[in-house]
This record gives structure tokens, sequence and C-alpha cells, in this order.
């Protein structure tokens, strides 16, 4: 897909900071104690997300270059009361689907296939307009079935069998919640030959009851990428796991951090922080932008990565994002009275389901009143964020759980002593 040996582009960055400086207010104040020119990319800062989104308002924004007056919006993970957008111009949109149209045929796609679309769509989400342009901007010729994420079940079925399809997309839950229904209905559906996934990981339970509904399937990553920071990385041809992605260069610029100490990383198997700057983006640029993965190096030079799980930046339970910045509120909301002397938030995997859950220190020594605050966090992270809650009641995701540890409970890092904002332990 790419050249196997890619040098840094350092032309590229330096011309991107100098055009960023004169046209991004956010990003000539981010600079402004760097010398004129700089053309390393590890010499410029990490963009904080909390003064990132505060300076990158709907209707007003100090990140965007020029107004917006062609292209498309899409909303990102953020509560309710303080939504995020990001912007693109419509060619930015038209070369980024094309790119990553380009990995399709090293994810299985074949000339002829019937691709089922279940992402969602409307409610500025992207995942669904997104894969119906890559497919349009693809290599090979396909016919595109946009069902939709939203479509009832029995409708699924019936359209997969009716317009003989052969390929999936979809989100994991939403694929394992058609499969489960398959199942329990029809039966199996040899037709199937391929599924593709994006947004969360796949795991083991759920790829049996995958080939248990779609016995000819395989299961395959259609391609990394998020609404932030655009697309990042696509399959590998011949590599049998699904996590190995490799990274869009030229145009896109990945690097693996020190979770600790920032250090970059460039030796295979050691987990970092996947930091992305994109060198294409002018309309809302994205530089150092930490995405929220950790992921390892497989091969360094070729810029293939594994991806590992999430990072510290937000919680993606299922296709739901939960910023770690939003809870904190939430918990601040429903305890005004202090008790909770400590927040860790633990993804978990089990009976096919992905789930949040929050340890909470407990900074008092009785019991009464656990079950109260629990109910009051459940009840404002569903004000928050109401598609955490709409995903629960359709059997998606598991509901919020709540476990309470001692003062000194919280998981921290065996090397600084410090507590842990984040544990995935889904990969485990």
């Amino acid at each position: 897909m790419n050249n196997p040996h890619v040098p840094l582009p350092e032309h590229r960055i330096g011309e991107l900071v100098r055009f960023v400086r004169e046209n991004s207010p956010f990003y000539r104040d981010l600079y402004a104690e760097l010398p004129a020119d700089v053309h390393d990319v590890t010499a410029l800062p990490l963009i904080d997300h909390a003064a990132y989104w505060g300076a990158h308002g709907i209707a007003d924004s100090r990140v965007m270059t020029e107004p917006h007056t062609d292209g498309i919006v899409f909303k990102t993970g953020g509560s309710t009361g303080a939504p995020r957008a990001s912007f693109y111009t419509r060619e930015e949109w038209r070369r980024m689907s094309r790119r990553f149209g380009d990995g399709l045929p090293a994810a299985g796609l074949r000339a002829g296939d019937r691709v089922a679309n279940l992402f969602y769509a409307g409610e500025l989400y992207s995942s669904f307009v997104f894969t119906l342009n890559l497919l349009q901007e693809a290599p090979v010729p396909t016919v595109q079935l946009p069902i939709g994420g939203a479509a009832p079940l029995e409708y699924v079925i019936g359209a997969l069998r009716d317009f003989s399809a052969t390929v999936l997309a979809a989100p994991p839950t939403s694929l394992c919640r058609l499969a489960r229904e398959v199942v329990d209905t029809v039966g199996p559906l040899p037709g199937i030959r391929l599924v593709l996934f994006s947004g969360e990981a796949f795991y083991g339970d759920q790829l049996a009851l995958m080939t248990e509904a779609f016995p000819n399937c395989s299961v395959r990553s259609i391609g990394y990428a998020s609404v932030d920071a655009g697309i990042l990385a696509g399959p590998v041809d011949g590599e049998a796991d699904s996590r190995v992605h490799e990274v869009f260069t030229p145009d896109k610029l990945v690097e693996l951090l020190d979770p600790e100490t920032g250090e970059p990383i460039e030796e295979p198997g050691r987990a970092g922080r996947v930091v992305a700057t994109d060198l294409v983006r002018r309309l809302q640029p994205v530089i150092r932008y930490p995405v929220g993965d950790l992921a390892e190096w497989v091969d360094f030079p070729r810029r293939r990565l594994r991806l590992l799980g999430r990072a510290e930046e937000g919680a993606r339970v299922g296709p739901v994002t939960v910023q770690l910045d939003d809870l904190r509120t939430v918990l601040a909301g429903a305890d005004p009275q202090g008790r909770v002397g400590g927040l860790q938030v633990v993804l978990r995997h089990h009976d096919g389901l992905d789930q949040l859950v929050l340890r909470l220190a407990d900074s008092t020594p009785a019991a009464p009143g656990r079950d109260t605050l629990a109910g009051a966090l459940a009840d404002r992270l569903g004000e928050s964020r109401p598609m955490f809650t709409d995903h629960v009641r359709r059997g998606l995701i598991h509901p919020l759980a709540v476990e309470w540890v001692g003062a000194n409970g919280l998981s921290v890092n065996p090397r600084t002593g410090k507590a842990v904002r984040l544990l995935d332990e889904r990969m485990d």
C-alpha cells in the first residue's frame, strides 16, 4: 500500500506549521514561543484536548483557518452541553474517502461484491456517509446496499437475502446483534463471505457468533480512523491479526509516544499513545493530536502498527465514546458532598458486550448511600450522553457499573505510583 521505508515528511511539516501560524489563531498562540521555522514534528507541543475543543466552537472557532463554505460537518464525542464538531472541505472529504477506499482490497473486498452498509446515519454521525463515499471511491466495482444501522433486524435479514449481499459493514456490536437474530430466526446465511468492522475492537466471543451466523465469512477491519483525527491507517493484505494496520503515508503522520515520558517509540512491541498529524487537512488542522488509543509498532519502517486498546483521552464502550473529562463532570454533579476521593474508569467485555465501569474510591468508612450515588451517576450520564443510555436500552452495551474500593484501592502505575485514569481490561 505504501512505500516500505517512508522518511518523515519534514518539508511538509514546515509548510504546514507556517500555514497554521498565519491562518489559525489557536495554532498561532500555541506556537508563539517556537522558532520561525520548524521542520521537526517532535519540536511541536501535543494538542491539549480541553484547549483545542475550548477554542473550537460550532459558531466561532479559533482553530479553523477560514470560514466553512463548502464541505461537510460531523459531530464527535462530547456531552450534550458541549458538542464537538469536525469540519471538512469538499476536497478534503473526497481525498480522504478515496485514500481510505484504496485500502479495501487489502481487507478482502472483491469486484462485484454486494455490500450492506449497516452503519448509523443521520444526526451528524459520520460512519454511514463515510462508508458510502469510500465505497464509491474504491478501486473495485461494488453494489451498495444502504440499509443503515437503525433498520429493524427482520428487515435487515430480508434485505440481505433479497439482494444477495456478500459483505456486511458495521460496528461489532451491531454485527453481533444481527448475527444473534440470524441464528435465532432464519439460520446461517452462507452467502456472506466478508464482514468489515470499525469503531471498536472485535473479540473472540464475537467472532464465534459471527461464524455461527455466517459460516463462510472472514472478519476484517475496514480501517483505522476517527472523526477528530480523520483517516489514519488501512488493513494489511494477508495479515491475520485484524488489529494490525498500515499508516496512510505520506499524507498521515502517526507517532507512538511513551505514555509516561512522551518519548517517541520506534522499536516493535512497546506500547505507546497514538498521536496523529494530518498533512492534508487545512480547514480544521490536526497536528500532534492524541487520538486516545494505545498501539505498538509491528514494523516501524513500513509504519505498521497493532492497536492495543484505549489510552486515557476517552472511553470507547461499544460504538459509544465517553470523554473522561465528561465523566469527571458527571461525578462532580452526582457527588456534591465530595464522598468520592478518586475515580478510575475501567473497560470490560463479557457476554459479548462492552461495559463501562466507574471504580470509585470512597473517602468515608460507611457504606450507606453508595447505591443512591451510583443511581445518580447513571442518571447524569444518561442526561450528558444520551447515546450511551440508548445503546444500553437496545442491548448493544452493558449498563453502567459502579465498583467501590477503599481510599487506596485504585490501580496505580508501578513505575510512577500515579493512579491510572483508564484501564482497558478487554485486551487482557
